[in-house]
């Protein structure tokens, strides 16, 4: 089955000194871009990011150093908040869907006075589907200042299909706000999330959101503790919160007085419970790219990484730095070890690249992605209609719009095919009927395939994907819904009351 679809330059304040900028935190980056640019190629890899180094030159030495240890010395010239990275709390959001992780990342902003025009102001009026939808596509970061500190925050999408989101942010935080329904407790993608926060050694913070029943506490626990989180993440602070209503509290409640209905107490925890970046404050300046760049710039030349070693290809000068504070982009003239920034300045950049001074010779490790799960093909419109609703008809428009997208979506894979087609790798069909509508919005006509399960092979055994599936029901309709399941391969996982309800069961199962 085929369907038709219609339709003044600023420069970063540092020297090339070895006291500059730090850089380097236990092999993963400290000063990190949400930046890239895009290329004209496809990506060949299922699971991984190609590492790639792009180097500055330093800056004329008359510019003042933005941080260094010397200066950190002294209490008559200490670095502000925005260059101290012991002041610089970078933390992600996660959560499952609808639990309420926007909502909270709009009243955060609020309580420390920034002006959000309107609920959702976060999701991206360029990206289809975010508003109408009400759901979160792609990673944002914002900045907003606490007391003596500038928390970076990175919300996070909640769907499955946007997983890729969610390992990208991996390496950019060191810790990480769980967003729990404190009436639906734990769901599938609670525990996706949670497994990869754990596994990036990030610090949890609970926040029971839609407090009505704290009974879930007990099952976030046990969840914790068999996805094999350490001692030191499982001692983690526990708080419950009404994002709608905007307040926060240590104390089990429903109605907090007054005075206290505000997000106080989670701001707090975030600095207390949240290490700092840990850097090397001699080190040269390093950056790993992390989702996508302003290309702004002079000539540029760099370098890139090969089997064989390095190889330049690129250099250039940083010429814009910018920062996401509130809801708004701003210029800031120098940044410290451990921010989240972006800069204008290279043309080639991609995620996964590192931007670093010049005599850096090496690259710092990217993320490891889960691997996609269905396939669909796209090809021209060859239909009778073709021409009357879109601009962009032939293949190789196609193909650039898909090659753009493979360098800000890493979750999505295109491989070239026959007769001007091209094969899309997702995680979900959700995720493809993005793309899809995004494409047709912007003039794009093509034809698409139904989608199709990706296997692999291993050990000469042919391997399917396994979903995890959540169910509740109530009780007289398990043994029906346990054998429409039971066609499909499925199998019982875990079985019990709903927390708070007296006569649903939650089922868990496994379903190819």
């Amino acid at each position: 089955m085929i369907r038709r679809l219609p339709y003044p330059r600023r420069r970063i304040r540092y020297e090339h000194d070895p006291s500059s900028v730090s850089v380097f935190r236990n092999g993963r980056p400290v000063l990190r871009s949400l930046c890239s640019s895009t290329r004209n190629s496809f990506s060949s890899s299922a699971s991984s990011i190609a590492p790639k180094l792009y180097l500055l030159p330093p800056p004329a030495s008359a510019l003042a150093r933005a941080f260094s240890a010397a200066t950190a010395a002294s209490d008559a010239t200490s670095p502000s908040s925005a260059l101290n990275p012991s002041r610089l709390p970078n933390v992600a959001v996660i959560a499952h869907v609808d639990h309420g992780k926007t909502t909270l990342m709009d009243r955060l902003p609020r309580q420390c006075g920034a002006d959000i025009p309107h609920e959702r102001a976060m999701d991206s009026i360029i990206l289809g589907g975010e508003r109408e939808r009400g759901i979160t596509i792609a990673s944002k970061v914002t900045s907003i200042p606490w007391k003596e500190y500038e928390l970076n925050m990175v919300d996070t999408p909640g769907h499955a299909d946007f997983g890729g989101e969610v390992e990208r942010v991996g390496g950019m935080v060191e810790g990480a706000i769980l967003v729990v329904d404190a009436g639906e407790g734990p769901l599938a993608q609670t525990k996706f999330v949670l497994a990869k926060a754990l596994k990036y050694g990030l610090r949890p913070i609970l926040l029971l959101n839609k407090v009505d029943r704290p009974a879930v506490e007990s099952l976030i626990f046990d969840l914790f503790a068999n996805l094999g989180a350490s001692e030191e993440q499982l001692d983690f602070p526990v708080l419950y919160a009404s994002a709608k209503e905007g307040w926060a509290s240590t104390t089990y409640t429903k109605d907090p007085p007054a005075d206290a209905r505000n997000m106080s107490w989670l701001l707090d925890a975030i600095i207390s419970h949240v290490p700092p970046p840990t850097a090397n404050l001699e080190a040269p300046f390093q950056m790993l790219v992390g989702i996508q760049l302003i290309r702004v710039g002079d000539r540029v030349h760099g370098l890139r990484y090969k089997d064989s070693g390095v190889e330049k290809i690129e250099e250039g000068k940083v010429v814009k730095l910018m920062k996401k504070k509130g809801t708004h982009m701003v210029l800031i003239d120098s940044a410290g070890a451990g921010d989240i920034v972006s800069m204008a300045g290279l043309a080639s950049p991609s995620i996964g690249h590192t931007v670093a001074n010049v005599e850096i010779r090496s690259v710092l490790p990217t993320v490891e992605l889960d691997p996609p799960t269905i396939s669909m093909t796209f090809g021209v419109n060859d239909s009778p209609l073709a021409g009357r609703d879109g601009t962009h008809l032939t293949g190789g428009k196609i193909g650039d719009r898909l090659s753009a997208e493979v360098e800000t979506n890493l979750a999505i894979n295109v491989l070239p095919g026959l007769s001007e087609s091209y094969e899309v790798q997702g995680r979900g069909e959700l995720q493809l009927g993005i793309l899809i509508e995004n494409m047709r919005q912007k003039g794009f006509e093509l034809s698409v395939s139904p989608p199709k399960v990706m296997y692999k092979t291993e050990n000469g055994l042919k391997l399917e994907p396994i979903e995890e599936v959540t169910i509740e029901v109530n009780e007289e309709h398990v043994g029906l819904v346990m054998e429409a399941l039971s066609h499909r391969r499925a199998e019982i996982v875990d079985m019990g009351p709903v927390p708070g309800s007296v006569d649903r069961t939650r089922l868990s199962l496994t379903c190819p």
